[in-house]
C-alpha cells in the first residue's frame, strides 16, 4: 500500500467496533487518514475497540447499518470518498442460531449502504468484505477462484453469498457510468490476531481455555482453512481501494481473494497444536465428542489474481501469523487495563508487517 494516498483522505468505515474493523482502524489512522466509522457497540467484552483505544482520533458513530436514514446521514455527512464496508453478523454457529438476524445484518445491511453511496456524490470508491464462505463448497477440495459458483448451505455463508450478489446488481444497475463509484468486493481467508474475543472462533477460543488452564475442545480438528493474519487481510483491502481510484479503477470493480500460501491451508488441528506448542504449560486440546452443526470440511482459496493483478502478497506465514497472535493475548492477558500499551502494542505490530519488504 501507499501510505501517501491515505494521508487526509476522507474514509467511511461501517462495522470499526469489531475485530477486523478495529483493526483496519487504527491502521487508517497511523497513515493519516481522516476517518468517520459507523458500528454497533462493541459485540465483546473484552474488545479491541476498547481495548486498543481505537476511537481516539476517529470520528466514532454508534448505529445499526439496518437503520436507512441514519446510515445515509451519516455517510453523508462524512463526505468520503472510499468506503470500507465491515459491519456484518460475522460467525457461522450464531447464523444458526440468529439466522434472520443474519440476513438482515448481511444482506439488508449492504444493501443500505450501497444505496445510500447513490445518494453521496464525495464518494468514488467502496470496498465490501464478504467471505471466503460465500462461495458453493468445491467437492473435490480444491482452492477457490472468484469465477467459482457462489452458495452457502447455512445461514451466515447464504447472506454472504446474497451480499455478493446484490453488490454485482447495484454496480450493474446503478454503478455502471465512467463518474459512478468503482465497487469491489473483497473475500478473505480465516482470520486471526490479536484482539478477537468472539465465541466459536478458533484462537479466541484456544486462548481463553489456554489461560484458564482448560483444555480446548475441538469441533472439527480435520477441517482444513485458509489461515492468514488480519493485516494481510486489511493490506489487501486498502490496496484494492488504491486501485478503484486510479484512472483504470473501473477495471478493478470485481470480486477478488485474498488468502494465504498454499502451505498455509492448515487443518484446525495443526493450528491447535502449534498454538499449544508456541502457548507452552498450561496448554491442552481434546476432540469433542458432542452434536454440532457441521461446517465445510475444507475450504481453500486462490488468491492468484490479486497477486497477477493488483500486486498484493502475503507477508507473514501462518506460523508468524500465529506467533504473533499469541504474543498479542499474552500482553494482554498480563495487565488487562493496560490500554495504553495495548494500543502500542497494535501499532507496533502494524509497523512491523508493513516494514517487511
Amino acid at each position: 500500500m501507499n501510505p501517501g494516498f491515505w494521508k487526509g483522505r476522507r474514509v467511511f468505515l461501517t462495522g470499526h467496533t469489531g475485530f477486523k474493523g478495529a483493526w483496519l482502524a487504527l491502521w487508517l489512522q497511523k497513515v493519516g487518514a481522516d476517518v468517520t466509522a459507523f458500528s454497533l457497540a462493541p459485540p465483546t467484552q473484552p474488545s479491541l475497540f476498547e481495548v486498543a483505544q481505537v476511537a481516539r482520533g476517529i470520528t466514532s458513530i454508534r448505529g445499526d447499518i439496518r437503520d436507512y436514514d441514519a446510515l445515509a446521514a451519516a455517510l453523508r455527512d462524512s463526505r468520503a470518498c472510499i468506503v470500507f464496508h465491515l459491519a456484518a453478523q460475522a460467525i457461522v454457529a450464531e447464523g444458526y442460531r440468529f439466522a434472520r438476524d443474519t440476513f438482515a445484518s448481511n444482506v439488508t445491511g449492504t444493501v443500505n449502504l450501497l444505496d445510500a453511496m447513490r445518494g453521496c456524490p464525495t464518494v468514488e470508491a467502496a470496498v465490501i468484505v464478504t467471505s471466503d464462505k460465500c462461495y458453493l463448497p468445491s467437492q473435490e477440495g480444491k482452492p477457490l477462484q472468484e469465477t467459482d459458483p457462489l452458495g452457502g448451505k447455512d445461514p451466515y455463508s447464504a447472506s454472504k453469498s446474497c451480499a455478493e450478489i446484490a453488490t454485482a446488481a447495484w454496480r450493474e444497475s446503478f454503478f455502471d457510468t465512467s463518474e459512478s463509484p468503482r465497487i469491489a468486493t473483497a473475500r478473505a481467508g480465516n482470520v486471526i490476531g490479536g484482539g478477537d474475543w468472539a465465541a466459536h472462533r478458533l484462537l479466541p477460543d484456544l486462548v481463553r481455555a489456554f489461560a484458564a488452564d482448560q483444555a480446548l475442545m475441538l469441533r472439527m480438528p480435520g477441517a482444513i482453512r485458509p489461515w492468514q493474519h488480519v493485516l494481510e487481510a486489511l493490506s489487501g483491502y486498502l490496496v484494492l481501494a488504491q486501485q478503484l481510484c486510479d484512472s483504470d479503477g473501473a477495471r478493478f470493480a470485481r470480486s477478488w481473494n485474498f488468502g494465504p500460501a498454499d502451505a498455509d491451508h492448515l487443518t484446525v488441528g495443526e493450528v491447535a497444536a502449534r498454538c499449544a506448542g508456541l502457548w507452552g504449560a498450561g496448554a491442552r486440546i481434546e476432540v469433542a465428542a458432542g452434536s454440532f452443526r457441521k461446517e465445510t470440511e475444507t475450504l481453500r482459496l486462490d488468491a492468484t489474481l490479486a497477486h497477477q493483478e493488483l500486486g498484493w502478497r502475503p507477508h507473514w506465514s501462518a506460523d508468524e501469523a500465529l506467533r504473533r497472535t499469541l504474543d498479542w493475548y499474552r500482553a494482554w492477558y498480563a495487565q488487562p487495563d493496560g490500554t495504553n500499551r495495548m494500543h502500542a502494542l497494535t501499532l507496533a505490530q502494524i509497523d512491523d508487517y508493513t516494514s517487511v519488504p
